[in-house]
């Protein structure tokens, strides 16, 4: 069975998708339960959130960026 997983799981409040592959809690947990074309379908939407999820999970948070402390 194919999966997207890549073990980076943690679900980003914002979109509702899984940082790391894409899918909502719902398709994760019924995922044994989809049928192939199901899994497929899914699958397909997936490089485009993750994509559209990328700009606004990415932070600055560079030490040059900082103030200098006293």
């Amino acid at each position: 069975m194919q999966t997207p997983c890549i073990h980076v799981c943690s679900i980003v409040s914002v979109s509702g998708f899984c940082a790391g592959c894409g899918r909502t809690l719902e398709e994760i947990g019924d995922w044994m339960n989809y049928t192939d074309a199901e899994r497929g379908g899914i699958m397909a939407l997936l490089p485009a959130r993750l994509a559209a999820a990328a700009p606004r999970s990415h932070m600055k948070t560079s030490l040059a960026a900082r103030p200098e402390r006293p």
